[in-house]
């Protein structure tokens, strides 16, 4: 089977996805045989499109699956979406928008008839961008986490918490988002350092005998002040603890309390306490028994609390009160001030801290097993480092706000009976109240953060509660793979509700990938369009084996990558590099597959080997470079297997790129051709093309997790067994194909060729031009490079090459070069015309020198060393110094030609 002359990535992904569906490779079966293997996919959002961030993620899952899949595990790789909450609703909300129409228009019902619709008509979008990446997702099992095994799996936990005790209502300080009008956890506020003021107000005494002194960044929550609080131990204001002081503008007396948490450093020493709007404030004010005064309301606007300012928005209220505080004379300072600001982590709106009734889950009893598994090594994060970071939060945790005033998502199973005042947890819902009878009953209207069903998918997409065979077969998974930015937000939660329910952890191993960054290495941002690159549109250029082998070579285990459309270009010549090594390595199988005359014992042999089917191949019918390449390969494989195991993805993806791109393809095919050209032996010829073939195909198959197309494609043209190679078997490094002391003497004649074609290169010499060399080295070196004289000859386009005895003295005229412990001399003469190089050399020298000078100059100025990017200063210095190197090796070839 022959290959085109161009490789077609949209034509050939689309063909084998198509066969691997068909041929149904992707689906677990629970009987089937091999340990089982299984990840949950992290469920991308129902509004999604595929970002470079999924990109990463699930090709790094994709790569460790169709990897297990071939060593013969029973693979299971459960696909699906997240419901999305605040993003769903906001772009229902949007679409209404359109129509003149809000939510309250249509009501809940017709509301969240709307929000299905939608899902069902755009919720596939990235599911089916996950199939053009190449995700060997089991489709068949496809869960979103609002289905109905998922929706039972979430009322389940909710009323065993509940019935625990550990899950409450309580009125508490929380975050609040006004634009997206519902409450946010802590760990989805976002908090960005932002240049301000910190306000001194003074704060007069109620007895008259002076004032005190506060500093806040945020002036009109004082109309909610409730105290003053110092710190006990700070001699300033003993005296004046217990007195009350007059609140400015609302002229309400205040104490002076003394706590532990004030900070003596802090501004005055003295800070105001707001127990309604700031979270450290409402503890202090439970412990010393405050009022709560709301003053800003959940609609960003002042209450009317806050007296003369009511209705304002709050930053309108800022600047009228700090005007009137400058006018009555309390406004003391204003200093400038830079410091973290609070923002929603979907909208970006500014959090306003707030007291409200929600439910929230008692964290310290769950958290507890979840820290422990950690210490005791059953979950293991890779890298290690994440693991502190996991325990820091865990151990540090508070409870977790579960309740969200959205109406997409799972409704809170409670509900409140309008007789009797009775609140009733149930897993069904009741036609009555169970206390008095009435069927007066309305559930809660909030719905639990979306966060609360993803923390059960582990368990619940494999038929949690109910005890089903997928769940006994592959249930603690295997391995998760996520991004270092969710460990609070999902982690954690699935390893203590996996702990909690199933008395298990979840996965065995948490594999950690970093973000993908701008080439600038900044984080991507729809504020700066520029910076983002559209994965489709890369898969639409490039294809998904460029994208995928992108991405998995440029990550490093839990570090951030650049992507550089640079690299993209890479990846896709490292494609075209091996499918024209497979083209020539399949022109070569057609002209030999008839009218040579070889023993049919020896042709079955060569058949057998070259097919995988034995390893015994006589030694002596294979040449140093075909020993050579069968034991890089033997190496190559067993390293590569032990990085995957390891998960060091993106060391397994370059190492075979190294493989392939500069043994395989720039040296093994020329070093073969000799043997494949010459007509005289059929058998070394035919024994050529085995190892090219066998070589060429077990790379494949090393290659396959990382690009699945282009290997299935080279793959199904090469000589094989098996109907495809994503259910190839894994290779396995053969013994009988290591061969000793041959990468040492492989290797000497490599180094010395590279010598020998930089010589060339620097000498301007023709390709086709023949040169000669005299080699200078000890016996055993000497005897290699004698038996290795025809791929000298032909890989560094020598003439009449000789030796001379190390103590000879340096031949004349004749530029030097050492390698592989040979000394190689290329005399002059014959290289170029004497004059005419040095004429060229001295001009080359001289615009060198100008460049030099110039870039020196550049680099000295402070204007540009100072006030430019650090990766421009660096690039510019590292350009001077390779064109300093450039100059000396010039002067040392001028050296040579007087």
């Amino acid at each position: 089977m022959s290959l085109p002359k161009v490789y077609d990535p949209r034509a050939v992904e689309e063909k084998w996805y198509q066969f691997w569906l068909k041929q149904n490779y992707f689906h677990a079966e629970t009987e089937g045989e091999g340990e089982p293997f299984c990840i949950v996919i992290p469920p991308p959002n129902v509004t999604g499109v595929l970002h470079l961030g999924h990109a990463l993620d699930n090709t790094l899952q994709d790569i460790l699956i169709r990897w297990r899949r071939m060593q013969g595990y029973n693979t299971l790789w459960v696909p699906g979406t997240d419901h999305a909450g605040i993003a769903t609703q906001a772009k229902v909300e949007e679409s209404l928008a359109k129509e003149g129409l809000n939510k309250h228009d249509l009501g809940r019902e017709k509301f969240l008839e709307r929000v299905w619709a939608w899902k069902e008509q755009y919720g596939g979008t990235i599911i089916n961008q996950l199939k053009r990446l190449g995700a060997s997702c089991d489709w068949e099992r496809e869960r979103f986490t609002m289905d109905e095994g998922c929706s039972a799996a979430v009322r389940e936990v909710f009323i065993r918490l509940y019935e625990k005790g550990l899950i409450y209502r309580g009125s508490y300080l929380i975050n609040w988002c006004p634009k997206c009008q519902t409450t946010i956890s802590d760990i989805e506020v976002e908090h960005e350092e932002r240049d301000s003021f910190l306000w001194h107000i003074r704060y007069p005494l109620a007895d008259g005998s002076g004032y005190l002194k506060v500093a806040t960044t945020r002036p009109e929550t004082m109309l909610g002040d409730t105290a003053v609080a110092v710190n006990p131990e700070d001699n300033r204001y003993q005296s004046l603890i217990g007195k009350e002081l007059i609140l400015p503008v609302m002229n309400r007396r205040i104490p002076i309390i003394a706590d532990p948490y004030v900070d003596m450093d802090f501004g005055t020493g003295a800070v105001k306490v707001t127990p309604a709007h700031d979270i450290n404030d409402f503890e202090m004010g439970l412990r010393h028994n405050l009022p709560q005064i709301t003053v800003i309301g959940f609609d960003a606007k002042m209450t009317k609390e806050a007296g003369k300012y009511a209705g304002l928005d709050r930053y309108e209220c800022r600047e009228r009160l700090v005007e009137e505080l400058k006018q009555e004379g309390y406004l003391v300072e204003v200093e400038p001030y830079r410091h973290a600001v609070g923002q929603c982590y979907r909208c970006d709106s500014v959090i306003e801290p707030l007291i409200s009734k929600q439910w929230f889950v008692k964290m310290k009893p769950l958290a507890e097993p979840a820290i422990q598994a950690a210490l005791d090594g059953k979950i293991t994060f890779i890298p290690e480092r994440f693991t502190k970071i996991y325990l820091g939060w865990l151990e540090n945790i508070k409870d977790w706000c579960i309740s969200r005033q959205l109406w997409w998502g799972h409704r809170i199973p409670v509900w409140y009976c309008r007789d009797c005042n009775e609140t009733i947890a149930a897993r069904r819902d009741p036609d009555q109240c169970p206390k008095c009878k009435s069927s007066r009953l309305e559930q809660d209207p909030d719905v639990l953060d979306t966060w609360f069903s993803s923390a059960l998918w582990p368990f619940s997409t494999l038929g949690w509660p109910e005890q089903t065979t997928e769940l006994k077969k592959y249930y603690p998974t295997s391995v998760l793979v996520t991004g270092r930015d969710i460990i609070f937000f999902w982690v954690a939660r699935m390893i203590f509700m996996g702990l909690e329910f199933m008395k298990e952890e979840p996965f065995k191993d948490v594999l950690i990938h970093g973000l993908v960054l701008d080439k600038y290495g900044k984080k991507m941002s729809k504020s700066r369009p520029e910076t983002i690159v559209d994965p489709q549109d890369v898969i639409d250029n490039y294809g998904a084996d460029t994208l995928r082998f992108t991405l998995a070579t440029g990550t490093a285990l839990g570090q951030d990558q650049r992507f550089q459309m640079e690299k993209v270009e890479g990846s896709r010549n490292f494609t075209n590099k091996i499918w024209n090594a497979a083209r020539f390595v399949l022109m070569h199988e057609e002209a030999n597959q008839a009218g040579d005359l070889i023993d049919n014992l020896q042709a079955s042999l060569v058949q057998s080997f070259m097919l995988g089917e034995t390893d015994a191949l006589p030694h002596e019918w294979l040449s140093l470079p075909e020993r050579w390449i069968l034991t890089r390969l033997q190496k190559v494989t067993a390293e590569i297997t032990r990085l995957l195991e390891q998960y060091d993805i993106g060391a397994a993806a370059s190492l075979i790129y190294e493989f392939l791109w500069n043994e395989y393809c720039d040296w093994y095919i020329e070093l073969s051709k000799p043997r494949l050209y010459q007509k005289e032996n059929v058998l070394e010829r035919r024994v050529a093309l085995a190892v090219l073939t066998r070589v060429l195909r077990q790379t494949m198959e090393l290659l396959h997790p990382f690009m699945p197309f282009l290997s299935e494609e080279i793959w199904q043209a090469l000589p094989h067994i098996g109907e495809s190679i994503m259910i190839a078997e894994w290779p396995a490094a053969s013994e009988k194909l290591q061969f000793e002391k041959v990468e040492a003497e492989m290797g000497m004649v490599i180094e010395v060729v590279r010598a020998i074609r930089n010589v060339r290169s620097e000498a301007n010499v023709p390709p086709g031009k023949k040169i000669t060399a005299i080699f200078s080295c000890a016996a055993e070196k000497q005897e290699i490079l004698e038996r290795n004289l025809e791929h000298l000859t032909n890989l560094a386009g020598l003439e009449n090459p000789q030796f001379i005895a190390e103590n000879e003295p340096k031949p004349e005229k004749a530029v030097g070069a050492v390698a592989g412990g040979v000394t190689i001399f290329v005399p002059l003469a014959g290289l170029a015309d004497p004059v005419k190089e040095k004429e060229r050399l001295m001009k080359e020298l001289n615009q060198l020198e100008a460049e030099i000078n110039k870039l020196e100059a550049r680099i000295t100025n402070p204007a540009f060393s100072q006030k430019a990017p650090p990766e421009v200063v660096a690039k510019e210095k590292a350009k001077l110094e390779r064109f300093k190197e450039k100059a000396a090796k010039i002067e040392e070839r001028l050296r040579d030609l007087v």
